[in-house]
């Protein structure tokens, strides 16, 4: 294919040839506007030039049959016209007729973006599909905002499908899917598969992300490996229930469509009335899928955390150490250890507040509980912030207990259907966030809580999903499912709009809610309560497949460990966790003085590469013989960490070297913890002997810097 010019705009439409382009460092996306007034996509790869791009022909049916459909695939698809495929796009009009039909699209670019307006040709609607590329990345963001613009005399629209946007492969000798799956404990599974030819349906029904699948995937013809070819990949930026469906037909044609919702919910677009869906995001690589995992990051780095830069503190957290065995006096005693041990963060959980002793009453009372706290919160905030360490506090404002002032008081703002009897799940309900008195209550509430406290961190949890959801009296019942993670979302934002220095964990029963909406206004996410660093390795490996290390939290706590009772060596657990965002859980007043030492020792060589794994770029080597490993690189290539980990030996097995591809041939490497000097090229090439210890839960952490040449 033709070399494209660096001339070229990074948005473009000529109305000529009826084709948008959309260009970034490593790619292109090109669409055209067909006659039919549908803007069909084109192409999305590697660059090539204009002309290149003229050379593609619409698709032709070999046969002459009225029972396909041979037009381009659509870039959302509506339900009416030849097209057999799942619509994004699904509505119903006031007579009942179903499914937009478009006049001619007006295309509209706005300097980093493409916006084409599409206009029903009989009914009051419009459909904005927008785009936007980035000059520094490859990701290509794509929304839908839907309008009905008709008068108030005129009759309601009916949503019962609005996806973000579809997306398109080109022609491939065969197409593999990779996605996240998992459960409360084993969430971000890694599975890549054969995709099927059939449709294939990605979602989560729950009102939160949800730990069962996540809205990432990607898709590649099945030889691409973690150092080469071609990846195509899409998260959707959403916190909520969602839905993705991908659809490979009969003759080879692959096509996905995802956004907000799941199947059996949908929404009432009144005169004058807007929807705007989340962003669905796409990324092209020919890097395979360790270069799509660094594009991802790099995205989230620049263009969705709200503060990528800072370092994320190494946090002391309670929750293992005491559950609901909360006390001042308790609670000390485990900052100051935490502290010794380097602790800059301590974050109380669950227990401090309400009438909380357990999980059965307390939620939505969030005011220190008179027999842990007799003073309040506000003087063992003072006593931790004395010893070094910002301070935390668990909150779940989305739930409340029966057993609660709020709800004696509220009865009414939980989520409910009122001829259906309410589940309580771990003994909770959820409140109502889309309704306006009830997220003014919760911003009011936090916003006194981090003031009246001196609260530098939340952690926001959410431990149970949306059941017998309605809205009693509401004419669009269904909204509760946008409009409760839109005030999550808004309340957030809020709180840190009126406290700056302000940050938030994300958590929702470990990884339950973990997603690029979440993260705009998130620090790092929990994405497991399992902190077995057996099973971690497994849940990191696939949490990085998206989203940076500097996003992931994870902890160094007890053996046994008390999720799966498996005993592990503190070494093994430090250098796991390491991986991510250090932190310490446990009870660290039940900790030998030699364990108290070592694990001082870990924490403070974390903090030495703490830039590399917080900031730099992740690579995974190839590893040999029940090892895995994950490398850490600075951009400029002065330095690099590689962690190493064997849960599992065979007598008399040794495993090869270790190869380290993200190393410059070319220059020499210094290990600095043994001194050793090692040529770059033997370490790309062959690798680095990893003289791991004899036994199972075998680690290793290196730390090399490049020499001066």
């Amino acid at each position: 294919m033709t070399t494209v010019p660096v001339t070229l705009p990074p948005v473009s439409f000529d109305p000529a040839r009826g084709v948008a382009e959309l260009r970034t460092p490593g790619s292109l996306y090109a669409l055209r506007l067909d006659a039919d007034g549908s803007p069909r996509h084109l192409y999305w790869g590697p660059p090539i030039d204009p002309a290149a791009l003229d050379a593609l022909a619409a698709p032709r049916s070999p046969a002459d049959s009225s029972f396909e459909a041979w037009a381009a695939a659509d870039e959302l698809a509506p339900q009416t016209g030849a097209r057999f495929g799942p619509a994004g796009l699904q509505v119903r009009f006031a007579d009942g007729t179903r499914g937009a039909q478009w006049g001619p699209a007006e295309p509209r670019v706005t300097g980093d973006g493409l916006r084409i307006l599409l206009t029903d040709r009989h009914f009051p609607l419009t459909a904005e599909l927008c785009y936007r590329v980035r000059p520094d990345g490859d990701v290509v963001e794509r929304w839908t905002e839907l309008h009905h613009t008709g008068s108030p005399g005129d009759g309601p629209i009916t949503v019962d499908r609005l996806d973000s946007a579809s997306w398109t492969l080109p022609p491939l000798p065969d197409y593999r899917i990779g996605h996240l799956v998992g459960g409360w404990n084993s969430e971000f599974q890694l599975r890549r598969e054969r995709l099927p030819v059939a449709e294939t349906v990605l979602t989560g029904r729950r009102g939160l992300t949800g730990h069962h699948a996540s809205p990432w995937l990607a898709l590649d013809d099945g030889t691409a490996t973690e150092e080469h070819g071609e990846v195509w990949s899409t998260a959707l930026a959403w916190s909520g229930s969602w839905r993705i469906t991908v659809h490979r037909d009969p003759v080879g044609r692959t096509t996905w469509t995802g956004g907000f919702g799941h199947e059996g919910i949908g929404w009432t677009l009144r005169p004058g009335e807007r929807l705007t869906t989340p962003v669905f995001a796409g990324l092209y690589t020919r890097g395979g899928f360790g270069a799509a995992s660094r594009a991802w990051h790099d995205h989230v780095r620049a263009h969705v955390l709200p503060d990528a830069a800072s370092d994320r503190p190494v946090v002391y957290n309670s929750w293992e150490a005491t559950h609901f065995d909360v006390s001042h006096p308790g609670q000390l005693r485990l900052a100051e250890r935490a502290a010794a041990l380097g602790a800059e963060l301590f974050v109380l959980d669950d227990g401090w507040f309400g009438a909380r002793r357990d999980d059965r009453a307390g939620l939505g009372d969030w005011t220190p509980r008179p027999a842990a706290f007799p003073d309040g919160l506000r003087p063992f905030a003072e006593q931790v912030h004395r010893l070094g360490m910002a301070f935390g506090l668990w909150v779940e404002p989305e739930m409340v207990n029966r057993d609660s002032d709020l709800y004696r008081a509220h009865p009414d703002w939980v989520v409910h259907s009122p001829t259906r009897t309410a589940s309580e799940l771990r003994n909770q309900l959820v409140l109502d966030f889309s309704r306006p008195e009830v997220e003014a209550w919760a911003l009011d509430t936090l916003d006194r809580l981090v003031r009246d406290n001196d609260v530098d961190w939340l952690k926001w949890d959410a431990n149970r999903p949306f059941t017998e959801a309605g809205r009693p009296g509401q004419d669009d019942p269904d909204r509760l499912w946008i409009d409760h993670v839109r005030a999550v979302h808004r309340i957030m934002d809020r709180l840190r709009d009126a406290h700056p220095h302000l940050r938030i964990e994300a958590c929702a029963g470990g990884g339950g809610r973990v997603d690029l909406g979440i993260l705009a206004r998130t620090d790092q996410t929990w994405p497991s309560d399992n902190t077995d660093p057996v099973d971690r390795i497994a849940i990191q490996h696939g949490y990085g497949q998206l989203l940076p290390a500097a996003t992931m939290a994870s902890w160094i706590t007890d053996s046994p460990n008390p999720a799966t009772g498996r005993s592990t060596p503190l070494r093994f657990r430090a250098h796991v966790a390491m991986a991510g965002v250090l932190g310490l859980g446990g009870d660290l007043t039940a900790w030998t003085e030699d364990e108290l030492a070592e694990c001082a020792d870990l924490v403070a060589r974390y903090k030495r590469i703490r830039p590399l794994v917080q900031h730099g770029r992740q690579h995974r080597p190839p590893t040999p013989d029940g090892v895995t490993a994950v490398h850490y690189a600075a951009p400029d290539d002065t330095e690099h960490a590689v962690l190493v980990w064997r849960p599992t030996t065979r007598f008399g097995h040794q495993p090869p070297p270790l190869r380290l591809p993200a190393l410059d041939p070319r220059a020499h490497y210094l290990d600095l913890d043994t001194g050793r000097p090692h040529p770059g090229a033997l370490l790309h090439h062959r690798g680095l002997d990893l003289h791991l210890p004899p036994g199972d839960y075998a680690s290793r952490l290196v730390h090399l810097r490049r020499e001066p040449s």
